[in-house]
């Protein structure tokens, strides 16, 4: 399986080929973008509506699995107080509770962060769309031939970054 690094390097090459094939062959100007999509879904105003929505979505989860880790907390320190005082048949009991306590703190952990997954990748492949979206506008208001997402380096002129966030922001937010 290519790692993200081996992708790279394979279609910086084929980029290069192409573009060489491209000034062979043609007198035409070839037009060549560069997208930087980690920035647009940090800074645009959908990817940050996103992650609020999300954030409010589980806050109230998140809040009642912390405090209930904080009861398991307190809960085992108490244990530990109590113990010199406990009979064995308490002290077992208490220790019963505290891991039946904790296999359910663990599930409901589990089970939060399975969801806040879930939810993540549904928002992040709307922005996605839309962001595909609003390149596809740029290029074609610009008359691009190309518009690259992951590349090694490109020279700062070809970022056409501002120009995707600026369109995905608009009222349009990069629909058509």
């Amino acid at each position: 399986m290519f790692t993200r690094t081996h992708r790279r390097l394979v279609s910086s090459f084929c980029v290069m080929v192409a573009l060489g094939a491209c000034g062979v062959a043609s007198a035409q100007q070839f037009r060549l973008g560069y997208v930087n999509v980690d920035r647009v879904m940090r800074d645009s105003v959908l990817g940050k509506r996103a992650e609020e929505a999300l954030e409010a979505e589980f806050a109230v989860r998140a809040k009642a699995g912390k405090d209930q880790a904080q009861a398991f907390s307190a809960a085992v320190a108490q244990l530990e107080k109590d113990l010199p005082t406990l009979s064995d048949e308490q002290r077992i009991e208490r220790q019963r509770r505290l891991g039946e306590q904790q296999r359910e703190l663990n599930r409901i952990s589990d089970a939060f962060k399975v969801d806040q997954e879930r939810r993540r990748g549904e928002e992040l492949q709307k922005l996605l769309e839309a962001t595909s979206r609003a390149v596809k506008q740029v290029a074609e208001a610009e008359r691009f031939d190309a518009i690259l997402q992951e590349i090694v380096y490109i020279k700062p002129s070809y970022d056409v970054t501002d120009k995707v966030l600026k369109t995905l922001d608009s009222p349009t937010g990069g629909s058509k």
